[in-house]
């Protein structure tokens, strides 16, 4: 399998604080990779050195091979990041933000109309797309946002807690957006979530990280048997406490 993106080492340093120690993992093409870990474990800091918000302090990640260190500006062509706390503008309408979002990637008319197509067929929002992003509601805005991010085919997307506040129907609605997403286009995924509900069901591997270091990467079957655990929760609790003990 071809790997879209290729962690090496991969290290931030605050002070004389690891926020991420040596992470390395990969993702292929079309597979959905989750990274898992408690409250200050690192994730955040390794997807915003993936996403060339942060840079490292040492080590690497090349996506479609693109360093970050060496060319943010081209791993920036590569993919798209949607953060928990994104918003949308509240005063425009959805096809008006879409309108607006394609813009700032081409001025070539058609393609920006090629792009809020394939947006209104992900979000499924269909005449409110004509309303005030102000009276959506939470599900909605979350929908929109999400096609907004993969509308222009990014060969890498970054989804930090993609279904959070969402209700069931919603949070379903988006998981399967994902997966078809990844199997029908070939769009990878690295996912950060503390759902584990959600994560078995999307995600074709997962990494847990805990105090900076990544304990174990493989597909969530895998992990279960090695753990003997009849869950991806309790193979969490057993990797994150085996790492308290150590």
């Amino acid at each position: 399998m071809e790997n879209i993106l290729e962690v090496k080492e991969l290290s931030k340093k605050y002070s004389k604080v690891f926020a991420a120690d040596k992470v390395s993992f990969n993702i292929g093409k079309g597979e959905i990779f989750a990274l898992i870990g408690p409250n200050g474990a690192g994730k955040t800091t390794t997807i915003r050195m993936i996403a060339t918000l942060l840079t490292p302090t040492s080590g690497d990640a090349v996506v479609a091979g693109h360093s970050v260190v060496n060319e943010p500006s081209k791993v920036r062509e590569c993919i798209t990041y949607l953060p928990d706390e994104a918003g949308a503008y509240k005063t425009m309408k959805g096809i008006e933000y879409l309108k607006f979002m394609a813009g700032l990637f081409t001025t070539d008319s058609r393609e920006i109309e090629k792009y809020i197509e394939k947006a209104k067929n992900i979000n499924g929002l269909g005449e409110r797309l004509n309303d005030k992003i102000g009276t959506y509601s939470r599900g909605m805005i979350r929908k929109l946002l999400l096609s907004r991010a993969v509308m222009t085919s990014p060969k890498l997307a970054i989804l930090d807690e993609p279904t959070s506040g969402l209700d069931v129907l919603n949070a379903l609605d988006i998981r399967k957006t994902i997966k078809r997403l990844a199997s029908e286009e070939g769009m990878s995924f690295l996912l950060s979530s503390h759902n584990m509900l959600e994560i078995e069901f999307v995600s074709d591997r997962v990494g847990i990280i805990s105090k900076g270091h990544l304990m174990v990467t493989g597909r969530i079957d895998e992990l279960k048997e090695r753990y003997n655990a009849p869950n991806l929760e309790e193979v969490f609790e057993r990797v994150v406490l085996e790492n308290e003990i150590h």
